[in-house]
């Protein structure tokens, strides 16, 4: 069952079912005010540095979401729609119209004043005041499964105006952009940018809509799945393993990597978005000839430089993965993202193709570390997260290193690369959801393995 998740899992012992096993899921009250902590402190060292680089900080974000205009309109939907899923359904009624009631004053306050449309005040509002709720009114298991809800919700939404200063980091820490050996190494996968950025140029605008639609929604989908999943929290069952667990450890890991390889895009380094720090405005129309030398390139110093890797790509391929054991429209509907995703990272200009090698591979290495947590750390589990440590590794080493040997070598450059990353992918599926065989012995039925046990022993 998807509400689990967890298809590789051993069968607890009996003295850790129960009330014991329930125990031992709960969070100790340190736990949760160490966690607190931890997040005012980057709150406040996010507005500092906000403000020595003259940026917008996470806590004046914060504070716009509920008094001024949001920045996002739907960041703080997300994460409220993913809180009510630790309520009963009679307190999601009344918190979604509360949410949309001061949504819809807002709308008329600015109309009137004459300001831009956007939402996002209403759920920001209602969902504090749910976090004060369950805190002091509600107590035992509704109180917990509550509380558990809205932080992750919290947590979605807070993560959003920390990456958001950090993106402005990157831009301020990184005065040169390592473009020039990114796009040189791409030569290996045949330019996919380019290629796919023209297929789009002649497909029309309703393609290109499409894809640039589900490329800045992804949240949306994402919360789709992640619902799904923690369907049940409010009966007790809550999963060992989720979707937002591998979204956020994506968002705390993926954007480090952005100092040390920073990238700004093909669009930007060598396309019409550049505004004069281009190298060339060919893309997508002419691939760049192979150039005697290769170095880094200056750009200014507003332009994030979140290209490497491609996080966008880690969180739609974690998006597909946890959709595989829905219903059938789930199954579609994350097939359907996680396609149109990739389309929209090199057709939109914003990648090059390796790029989505190094996201794809930090995708499946975090995803094999939190996955099914009950089976410890096996040599099955640290095969596949070594192996995809070395496949981003590889991937960001030869692009910075390798880069001019790539083009000149592109065939086997390529195949090395895909070949690499497709072991990974085979690797995965093998360790978490390749079925095996029932074993051929004389045991009682009920002691032989189950066809649904994964190949984890």
């Amino acid at each position: 069952m998807l509400i689990h998740d967890e298809p590789g899992s051993q069968p607890p012992p009996a003295e850790q079912t129960g009330a014991a096993r329930l125990q031992e899921r709960r969070v100790r009250p340190s736990m949760v005010w160490c966690g607190i902590a931890a997040a005012v402190l980057v709150l406040v060292a996010g507005e500092l540095m906000a403000a020595h680089i003259h940026a917008l900080g996470p806590l004046t974000s914060l504070f716009r979401d509920y008094v001024g205009r949001p920045k996002s309109a739907t960041t703080s939907w997300a994460g409220f729609l993913l809180a009510l899923v630790g309520v009963t359904t009679r307190v999601r009624v009344t918190a979604l119209a509360a949410a949309i009631a001061i949504d819809l004053i807002f709308v008329v306050i600015r109309a009137v004043e004459g300001r831009l449309f956007t939402v996002g005040n209403g759920p920001t509002i209602v969902l504090t005041a749910l976090a004060v709720i369950a805190a002091w009114r509600w107590s035992g298991e509704r109180r917990r499964t509550a509380l558990r809800a809205i932080a992750f919700g919290a947590l979605l939404i807070l993560a959003t105006k920390i990456g958001e200063i950090w993106l402005d980091v990157t831009a301020w820490a990184c005065p040169t952009v390592l473009d020039p050996y990114a796009e040189l190494a791409d030569h290996a996968l045949g330019n996919p940018s380019w290629f796919i950025g023209h297929l789009l140029d002649v497909a029309g605008p309703v393609p290109f809509g499409l894809v640039r639609w589900v490329y800045f929604e992804l949240p949306v989908a994402a919360i789709v799945v992640a619902v799904w999943q923690l369907r049940g929290v409010t009966s007790g069952r809550w999963p060992r393993h989720h979707l937002v667990r591998t979204f956020l450890t994506l968002g705390l890991i993926g954007p480090l990597f952005y100092v040390v390889f920073p990238v700004v895009g093909p669009i930007l380094a060598f396309g019409p978005q550049g505004h004069g720090m281009e190298l060339a405005d060919v893309w997508p129309s002419i691939v760049p000839p192979l150039p005697f030398s290769v170095e880094p390139m200056p750009f200014d110093g507003i332009t994030p430089r979140n290209c490497m890797p491609s996080l966008h790509t880690a969180w739609a391929l974690s998006l597909f993965i946890h959709s595989r054991r829905g219903p059938l429209w789930l199954r579609i509907g994350g097939a359907f993202w996680l396609v149109c995703t990739l389309i929209a990272t090199l057709g939109l200009g914003a990648h090059y193709g390796v790029d989505l090698v190094a996201g794809a591979a930090l995708c499946l290495t975090v995803e094999s570390a939190l996955r099914d947590p009950d089976r410890g750390w096996d040599h099955y589990r640290i095969r596949v997260v070594a192996l995809g440590i070395v496949t981003f590794a590889t991937t960001l080493l030869s692009v910075r290193y390798l880069a001019p040997t790539m083009a000149d070598h592109p065939f086997v450059s390529g195949l090395g690369l895909l070949g690499l990353l497709a072991a990974l992918a085979i690797l995965f599926y093998l360790t978490w959801f390749a079925p095996t065989r029932p074993q051929k012995t004389a045991a009682p039925d009920a002691e032989r393995i189950p066809l649904d046990e994964r190949i984890a022993r």
